[in-house]
């Protein structure tokens, strides 16, 4: 099994370019089920998650190219399947994404009840309650959703709490749905944003995206378009945090600091001096050890919980206590007993953890949990005493395209093993 090796010590300096948010591609790709001809997204990030919904998409017969560095084609017009075996979606959350478009365009969808990463309960009845608003009889039988409808029915639904897969699912619904359709309580996260954008590009009438009510007038069909996945603004917060902590200065490229306004607010509160451009971030921290920083995780435009394991790195070794609250996901601190072995002093009390600096951190072997815990003990492993070996990186290969090509070019001694 592949591992990752850091020798820690050195300040991170000079640039990085960012990838396509996977949190953004995984619902684009399954709304170009909706098209009625060939589909090309650009900024593409190469990543397990990716070929995994490739692999899904082609499964169900559409054809899937690759148009070249970062470019996926996908043509929807061959599918001749609307199940979801549950041998790709255990493997993957997001391929749960497929069952609104399917919905839609067919009239009928059996999707796998799906596996992912194990950060807690994440249940589909969301997505489900808000298929059945727009007219979808569903039922749960044998680990599979099966969801049948003539014509959805556009409806005023109110989501019972925030969730971005479920906004996505409903949504990529709505848009062939017969009527007006408004969703209440909708997620605002900047990846639903660009959904919206794609969708519109396709031909869908929506607007509201990026605020909590998004209303539908629902079109007979969508035609085929090209689009440009937005920026990764976690990949982006994970490499300023890199250089927070370490005390270097780095400029990312084909950035979106529009999007990322919370992390940034708690990067120049940890003493990051930031300069912003366009779709460019530069941080400088002048050689200077961060300040600690408390955060609570909240669904956009709050702090996002998929940083909270960076920053919990970052208050690891800054100067000061900090106390970290995780509202979204109850098991998100598994990260904390592999930072405890590399020398941090973390205390947890349910979904709080105090987090004390400490001036250093040792190298050991740790182990990766989860996508946003791996960055996390790499993180540290960029300014521990020695060697840190990360195991289970599988998880990293999920969410984040190159990241020890991408550090090493910034001067960290990183490597990947096995």
């Amino acid at each position: 099994m592949q591992k990752i090796v850091v020798e820690g010590g050195r300040p991170l300096n000079g640039e990085v370019r960012i990838s396509g948010a996977k949190n953004a591609v995984l619902p684009i790709l399954c709304a170009t089920l909706l098209a009625d001809g060939p589909m090309t997204l650009r900024n593409v990030p190469h990543l397990h998650d990716v070929h995994t919904t490739a692999r899904l998409l082609a499964e169900l017969g559409a054809r899937v190219g690759d148009g070249g560095p970062g470019v996926v084609t996908v043509d929807p017009t061959s599918v001749h399947s609307q199940v979801a075996p549950y041998e790709l979606v255990k493997t993957m959350r997001a391929s749960v994404l497929v069952l609104g478009p399917l919905l839609a365009r067919y009239g009928h969808a059996e999707v796998s009840l799906p596996g992912g990463c194990a950060i807690g309960s994440r249940p589909v009845d969301l997505h489900i309650k808000g298929l059945q608003s727009l007219g979808a009889q569903i039922s749960v039988e044998n680990g599979f959703i099966k969801a049948r409808a003539e014509r959805l029915r556009g409806a005023r639904h109110v989501f019972d709490i925030v969730s971005v897969g479920a906004t996505e699912n409903v949504l990529m619904a709505a848009v062939l749905a017969e009527g007006r359709t408004v969703l209440e309580n909708a997620a605002m996260e900047p990846e639903i944003v660009d959904l919206a954008e794609c969708l519109i590009a396709m031909g869908a009438n929506i607007s509201g995206a990026g605020t909590g009510r998004i209303v539908v007038e629902g079109v007979e069909k969508l035609r085929a378009c090209e689009h440009s996945v937005v920026a990764d603004r976690i990949e982006a917060g994970t490499f300023l945090v890199a250089a927070a902590m370490t005390g270097g200065r780095v400029t990312l490229t084909h950035a979106r600091p529009d999007t990322m306004d919370a992390v940034l607010d708690k990067l120049k509160e940890a003493g990051a001096e930031l300069d912003c451009d366009d779709d460019r971030i530069t941080i400088d921290m002048q050689g200077r050890r961060p300040k600690s920083v408390d955060i609570t995780t909240m669904p956009h435009p709050g702090f996002p919980t998929d940083m909270q394991a960076q920053f919990m790195a970052l208050n690891c070794v800054a100067d000061g206590v900090a106390v970290m609250n995780e509202t979204i996901f109850e098991n998100r601190f598994m990260h904390v007993n592999e930072l405890l072995r590399l020398g941090a002093d973390i205390r947890i009390d349910g979904h709080t953890a105090v987090v004390r600096g400490v001036p250093r951190l040792s190298g050991a072997p740790v182990m990766a949990t989860d996508l946003r815990a791996s960055a996390s003990l790499i993180l540290a492993g960029l300014v521990a005493e020695g060697t840190t070996t990360i195991d289970r990186i599988y998880h990293l290969d999920r969410g984040y395209e190159n990241i020890e090509q991408k550090l090493s070019g910034l001067g960290a001694r990183i490597s990947r093993i096995g």
